[in-house]
């Protein structure tokens, strides 16, 4: 018996057949060809006590990150030293921007993260979801904490292909907030370069196909749900909001990835990637990878 069990475990050796349990493949993976890989991550913020404090996750989250690589990667609530560790630990080659929505370093951000290698950043800014976007931190629509958004025009350094990146956080409280940002977020996108694709990130706090806020974008707004357009579904569909606690089949998106334009939604997937029990965040990433036409 010993000799059968030996030889099985030198044969397992030798053809290279897997003992242990083998890492589970990226969702989508870097970007082939002239397709880009677009991400939307809530990272969480960066609290220091636990359980789930970012000490905790951080590693969970460089390799998540470094699995996928995203061309653009849409972050809500980071914090601003949270932000530098991310930078840190992805490759070199990737760089960000953002300001916090207090003004500055202060309070959370809707940052960009993007591939230096393969988009050359042309502009940059943001504004406030409010009656008053241009004054820093204004709330004005029954939210709390002040919700902002950035918006970055790249041109691909591989196609010569220009488009807008667009990354948000509405509330999750007021509706009346969330349906005045959605508003004014289709107004603004309206507004942009004529012709240039538009690639709209967030975490929007409302279920994708059941809320007023994606009617106005979507239904009246024309801007198209990537994870309904994707040729293929990388992942089945999993709510995105999951507080640390179980995967939820078939559960609400409340985090989406918006596309205007010529644009072919290749696949699409929401990232449930965990180590040893730890995930990286209370939300999932979802991914897509689209061509610009």
């Amino acid at each position: 018996m010993s000799l059968v069990v030996t030889l099985g475990v030198s044969l397992g050796l030798l053809t290279g057949i897997a003992t242990a349990t083998a890492e589970p493949a990226p969702v989508l993976g870097p970007a082939q060809g002239d397709s880009l890989h677009l991400m939307s991550f809530n990272l969480r913020f960066a609290a220091n006590t636990g359980p789930n404090s970012w000490r905790q996750r951080r590693a969970v989250m460089a390799e998540l990150l470094n699995r996928e690589l995203p061309t653009v990667l849409g972050t809500q609530e980071g914090l601003s030293g949270q932000l530098q560790d991310i930078d840190r630990d992805l490759p070199p080659r990737y760089d960000w921007i953002g300001v916090g929505r207090e003004g500055g370093n202060r309070g959370e951000f809707t940052a960009i993260f993007y591939d230096t290698e393969r988009l050359s950043l042309r502009e940059s800014g943001q504004f406030w979801l409010s009656d008053t976007p241009s004054v820093v931190g204004s709330i004005t629509w029954g939210n709390v904490v002040p919700r902002m958004v950035t918006v970055a025009r790249f041109t691909d350094r591989r196609t010569g292909k220009e488009f807008f990146a667009v990354n948000t956080h509405f509330d999750n409280k007021s509706e009346n907030a969330s349906q005045r940002s959605a508003e004014l977020v289709r107004n603004r996108i309206a507004r942009l370069a004529p012709g240039l694709p538009v690639l709209l990130l967030g975490d929007f706090n409302d279920p994708a196909g059941n809320a007023p806020s994606y009617d106005t974008l979507v239904t009246k707004g024309g801007m198209t749900d990537s994870w309904l357009a994707a040729t293929r579904q990388a992942t089945p569909l999993y709510a995105t909001y999951h507080g640390y606690r179980r995967i939820r089949p078939n559960g609400y998106r409340i985090d989406w990835i918006l596309t205007k334009g010529n644009v072919t939604v290749n696949a699409a997937g929401i990232n449930t990637f965990a180590k040893d029990g730890q995930y990286p965040s209370d939300h999932f990433p979802i991914q897509a990878m689209v061509t610009l036409r």
